[in-house]
């Protein structure tokens, strides 16, 4: 039968008040007195604050003896709570054998490691400095000796590689301890609690590491003997190692975060020199190398200076100090809420220069604050963040930091860049003409620019920096940063708040958005605000409701009996994504693309055709202002020979989505397999087939025909490229389109009432001209237009339009991408033969059906060969539906849930239990 015993717990710390916690459960025990240390100026060890609130008497001492005497008023009021058993959780104080053996049942320690090796205060850190394939504690019966007592119990774990002081503690000494305490006060309360006599073979006694010197470490070793110091060290206090300047100072840093080094060899490594080391150590992007005796590496990932931790990357970068100062009242309110979370747990009053960890707080202590700032803030905050900013006003501003870039409050941040003021449409707007890479707009290499003609007038716009394939890897290489830094710490739904943030800073801006649309490439303004930017805005806002809704399946497997086994999938995103869009619709293909590749989680690069990168550039400066991370986002105008090619080619990028001609998509296609077999969606040509029944509303036949060829000047990759008109209305078809088509407002985009603007470069303005007079060549009849529109400066080409058109002429087979229909006529006897002719093609883009027979209209959806289906519409697309083509059409869907899967990997995980 288990005794009534009486407690006093002696020590202090989270642990000791679990431990406190735990005992209360027991109805055989009774706390009768709890011994801790005295206040921190008005910081209350937790131990005392939780045996006030369960009404427990609470004695706090400096000191329990003095000259190694017991102090007499020490003695009286411990044995005025009369214990049967002392329990000693963690206790930092010597007490005095009069007390340890004051109590009738003894006294019972906890030590973190297996007695008898590494006796002493810092058993932990030896445990891993000394390579120990297993670590543990023991719980002893406390005797005169430095843990030299009689055993109680032990438990251990294994050690793993990647453990620490401060991983060793959380997962297996601090839990199972608490366990384990109560397990052994409950032996002691059975009468079966053994005293195993501790053995003196293998014990070892090790230095204390609260002591500086202790702390320095020993470059002259092995990589394992390294590794393991700092591992030792970590989190609290750290190795101390000694930084040699080129100057001849010295300054003490401490080590945190290593790990054996098994990379390969560094690029761009910068040389530190240490103190005790006979070779050079490395800065590199993934932290500091270290070079053991044995010819290994320890790798270093955090470096402390003065109060500040680092990532050892940067600790070359000499960029001025980005403190902010700039606080918003909302922000100013925050600050207030996390003092008092700082004041909570350090019990003390906080102003701006409180130092976390010089206010006595622990490991546990970071936890508490980590824990309550996530909760408070909703910020992706990690333990790490606490010890690289320990002082209030730092971590105050990296909270802010973590909120900007979640909220974007920092919208109205300024960039500094280079740009031509664009004087249109009564504004005055400024744009940017230089590369974007990393966060900031720089020049291209050797100062490479391209002439922008305005197509309207025929003349050079502005210059542009053009970017060479160097420059092309300079921006992969901060979209690999950013993608495995600081993107990584962005939440999925910061990720889509910040997206919402940036599709509301498009809407703000978007008549200067549409302005320099209409200026750069032509487009008609009243489009351009509708379409161009109206629906770059609307994919932004959608694909932003997607980013904390991408997920995997559960999938029921045949187990492997007796076993069980779990099978799910993950989606997860590819990494660094290349974009290159075409020059029809410049924004908007840029924003179907990236609203999608950026949602899914990836980091991009997108080359914008090389005509028309103006919105692309006011665009990125818009990403900065919306709190995107540098190297989420780069833009870099160039040519498709050099830049587009170096993004095919480039081995960091691991998508490649691409819009443009088949021929190019070939090239593409090929360049993604011969360089890294990378991941590629192709959206290209189509020669979309537009087939117009007897028994349609002829009305909007006509309507929507116009538009199905002419909408957006017939730069449109599913303009209907042909025209199938039944033979009882093709007469009637056509002499209605010819009377739109002579009232229909051709000249300046800028116009509202312009229906029809100029083609957007010149190149394809001539390519335009060749291909209607092939079309007369070759017999077709030519009813309006197929020339220039005359005494009208600019690429403006007349709206044309062919009849007479049969399936073996160049024109019925190859796509204009621009204003010309191509009419053929069919009999309504023969549909058979009309969806043959419909799907004689290499294109699959779009198609479309005019009937009131739903039965000819479905028949048509079922039979044709394309990847979207109009009936009795044409040119309705919306973000929510996926758009791709079959065949040389290309593979791959943007818009819709389906475009996200472009831009994921699944991953399957099967686990056996």
């Amino acid at each position: 039968m288990a005794l009534k015993i009486k407690i006093a717990i002696i020590g202090q710390s989270n642990f000791a008040a679990d431990v406190l916690e735990l005992l209360l459960e027991r109805s055989n025990i009774q706390i009768v007195g709890v011994f801790t240390i005295p206040d921190k100026g008005s910081r209350e060890d937790i131990l005392a604050t939780t045996a006030t609130i369960h009404n427990i008497p609470v004695f706090k001492f400096a000191s329990w003896r003095r000259k190694g005497i017991a102090l007499p008023e020490v003695l009286e009021q411990y044995k005025s709570v009369g214990a049967t058993l002392n329990v000693l959780p963690f206790c930092s104080q010597f007490i005095p054998m009069e007390v340890i053996d004051g109590a009738v049942l003894g006294s019972i320690c906890y030590h973190p490691s297996i007695l008898p090796r590494h006796r002493g205060a810092s058993a932990i850190s030896w445990t891993l400095i000394e390579g120990d394939e297993v670590a543990g504690f023991s719980i002893f019966w406390a005797d005169d000796g430095l843990d030299t007592g009689p055993l109680l119990l032990t438990r251990q774990t294994n050690l793993e590689p990647t453990d620490t002081l401060d991983t060793i503690y959380k997962r297996f000494l601090y839990p199972e301890g608490v366990k384990a305490m109560g397990v052994a006060v409950d032996m002691v309360a059975s009468g079966t609690a053994p005293k195993i006599i501790q053995a003196e073979v293998g014990a070892t006694y090790d230095p204390a590491m609260f002591k500086t010197e202790n702390q320095i470490i020993n470059l002259q070793a092995p990589a394992e003997k390294i590794w393991n110091f700092v591992r030792g060290l970590d989190s609290v206090p750290g190795a101390i190692a000694t930084a040699l300047h080129d100057n001849g100072s010295e300054e003490q840093i401490r080590l945190f975060g290593a790990h054996l080094y098994s990379g390969g060899p560094v690029s761009n490594g910068k040389v530190l020199r240490l103190r005790g080391l006979t070779k050079p150590a490395w800065i590199h992007s993934g932290g500091l190398l270290i070079e053991g005796t044995d010819g290994v590496f320890v790798n270093i990932r955090r470096i402390k200076r003065g109060t500040k931790v680092i990532s050892a990357s940067e600790w070359f970068n000499q960029a001025e100090d980005q403190s902010i100062t700039d606080f918003s009242e909302d922000e100013l309110a925050k600050r207030t809420l996390l003092a008092g979370i700082w004041k909570a747990i350090l019990k003390d009053e906080i102003d701006s220069s409180t130092d976390f960890f010089a206010s006595g707080a622990g490991s546990m202590d970071v936890v508490r604050l980590v824990e309550e700032v996530k909760d408070a803030f909703d910020v992706p905050l990690q333990n790490e963040q606490v010890f690289m900013a320990p002082v209030f006003e730092e971590f105050f501003s990296e909270l802010v930091r973590f909120l900007r870039l979640g909220s974007a409050c920092s919208g109205d941040q300024q960039l500094e860049f280079e740009a031509f003021t664009l004087r249109a449409n009564k504004r005055e707007i400024r744009v940017p003409t230089q590369l974007f890479i990393n966060g900031e707009f720089v020049d291209a290499e050797a100062q490479r620019t391209l002439e922008i003609v305005n197509p309207t007038t025929e003349e050079v716009l502005c210059k542009v920096a053009c970017a060479s394939a160097t420059d092309v890897d300079k921006a992969v290489q901060a979209a690999h940063s950013a993608f495995y830094g600081p993107w990584k710490q962005i939440t999925p739904r910061q990720r889509g708040q910040m997206m919402l943030n940036l599709a509301d800073l498009m809407e703000r801006n978007k008549e200067e958005l549409a302005t320099i649309e209409s200026v750069d490439s032509g487009a008609v303004y009243t489009l351009a605000l509708k379409t161009h930017v109206g629906m770059s805005i609307e994919a932004w806002r959608y694909f932003a409701g997607w980013c904390d809704k991408i997920q995997g399946n559960t999938i029921p497997v045949n187990p492997a009996r007796p076993n069980n086994v779990l099978t799910f999938t993950r989606k997860e995103p590819i990494g660094v994504c290349g974009l290159i869009t075409p020059w029809n619709y410049p924004l908007m293909m840029l924003s179907w693309k990236m609203a999608a590749c950026i949602a899914a989680g990836n980091t991009c690069l997108i080359k914008p055709a090389q005509t028309c990168p103006l919105t692309a550039l006011k665009f990125a400066e818009l990403t900065v202002q919306a709190g995107f991370p540098a190297g989420v986002i780069n833009v870099l105008p160039g040519k498709g020979s050099d830049a587009g090619q170096a993004v095919a080619d480039h081995k960091l990028v691991r998508k490649l989505g691409f819009t443009g001609s088949t021929p190019i998509g070939k090239h593409i296609m090929k360049s993604c397999a011969d360089s890294n077999l990378k991941k590629c969606s192709l959206e290209l040509g189509g020669k979309s087939p537009l087939i117009i029944f007897a028994d349609c509303d002829l009305d909007k036949a006509v309507r929507h025909g116009m538009s199905s060829v002419f909408f957006n000047k017939g730069e449109n990759c599913i303009a209907a490229g042909r025209l199938f008109v039944e033979d009882r209305i093709h007469d009637e078809f056509i002499r209605r389109v010819l009377k739109d088509l002579r009232t229909m407002t051709i000249g300046d985009p800028l116009d509202r009432a312009t229906a029809h603007g100029p083609q957007n470069h010149k190149a394809h303005f001539d390519k335009l001209l060749e291909f209607c007079k092939r079309g007369v060549d070759e017999g077709a009849k030519l009813v309006y237009g197929g020339c220039r529109v005359p005494h009208l400066k600019g690429y403006f080409f007349t709206p044309t339009v062919f009849t007479n058109v049969t399936d073996d002429m160049f024109i019925a087979q190859e796509e204009s991408f621009g204003p010309i229909m191509i009419i053929s006529k069919f009999s309504g006897s023969d549909v058979d033969s009309l969806m043959q002719r419909a799907n004689r093609t290499e294109y699959g883009l779009a198609s479309g059906v005019f009937t009131k027979d739903i039965g000819k209209a479905l028949s048509f959806a079922d039979n044709i060969e394309a990847g979207t289906v109009f009936v009795n519409v044409y040119n309705k697309t919306d973000v929510a539906a996926p758009f791709g083509g079959f065949k040389q059409s290309g593979y791959g869907k943007d818009l819709g849930h389906e475009a996200l899967n472009e831009y994921l990997k699944t991953k399957c995980v099967t686990v056996e239990y």
